[in-house]
């Protein structure tokens, strides 16, 4: 089955909707009913795909099908709603003051179809935010949702250049965010330049490190565990250090411990 992916923002994860016979391009805007209300978003990619897959992307929700293609007409509205964001945001800054929340706001969504307004923030932990949500619906009289995000997401929605120089990849094409640990780092021997050359604007271990991360995975497979015994052109040793790329690993001679060599992996034995 042939669905679009489907991002109703920079922050929100990326949905799956059937084309419903129409003809669309990536990065086509497009009409779409989501929990009731209607919204607009933007294509990020097709893709094929079972039907279980989608009820678990879509969190349990049947797959629904693109209502339209995004008119002239409804591309003003977004622009609308897309100025409206810095009075939102005001308003719900101060109500934040007002409650003495430890929250930080970062962004506010509209609905396309007006009834719904999202404030997506952040936080070191978990907020009751109730008296804010009383507040913004006897403001605004829709129906309020609060979503709390992590910093890599802040990051993804202010946007920046990245330390190779180009921009972000969470700000142009990335899909999913995180996902990325320390052992990542570990596998592909970067982990010694340090939390500063590897960590990104969002103060996050780069997504970036997940790029090669399976084919670290799949050349690390074939190395002798490190402290084991292997035989060498030069002896048995013990095995202290892999060399992933280049296919080799370190060994400290039985004979000679403080003797290092380095050993192609199809010149070992066991």
């Amino acid at each position: 089955m042939k669905v679009a992916e489907i991002q109703l923002n920079l922050w929100d994860k990326v949905y799956y909707f059937l084309l419903n016979d129409l003809v669309l391009n990536f990065g086509d805007y497009v009409i779409v009913e989501t929990n009731q209300n209607l919204e607009i978003g933007k294509i990020v990619g097709f893709k094929d795909i079972e039907a279980k897959d989608i009820k678990a992307q879509n969190e349990g929700d049947e797959i629904n099908s693109i209502i339209r293609k995004a008119t002239l007409n409804d591309l003003e509205i977004l622009e609308t709603n897309e100025k409206a964001k810095e009075t939102v945001m005001d308003v719900c800054k101060k109500m934040i003051e007002k409650n003495e929340l430890e929250m930080k706001l970062v962004d506010v969504q509209y609905s396309f179809d007006g009834k719904k307004i999202t404030f997506a923030f952040i936080a070191d932990g978990r907020v009751d935010f109730r008296p804010l949500v009383k507040d913004l619906t006897r403001h605004y009289q829709k129906n309020i949702r609060l979503q709390q995000l992590g910093v890599r997401d802040e990051a993804k929605i202010n946007g920046d250049i990245g330390s190779c120089g180009i921009t972000q990849c969470c700000r142009t094409h990335l899909k999913v965010l995180g996902n990325v640990s320390a052992d990542q780092a570990e596998l592909q021997q970067v982990s010694h330049r340090g939390a500063e050359r590897l960590s990104g604007i969002c103060g996050r271990l780069k997504c970036c490190l997940r790029y090669e991360n399976d084919l670290y995975k799949e050349l690390s497979s074939k190395f002798p565990a490190k402290g084991s015994k292997v035989k060498t052109p030069r002896g048995k040793g013990e095995v202290v250090e892999w060399h992933i790329l280049k296919q080799s690993v370190r060994v400290k001679l039985d004979e000679d411990p403080d003797t290092l060599v380095e050993v192609p992996l199809q010149n070992l034995g066991r």
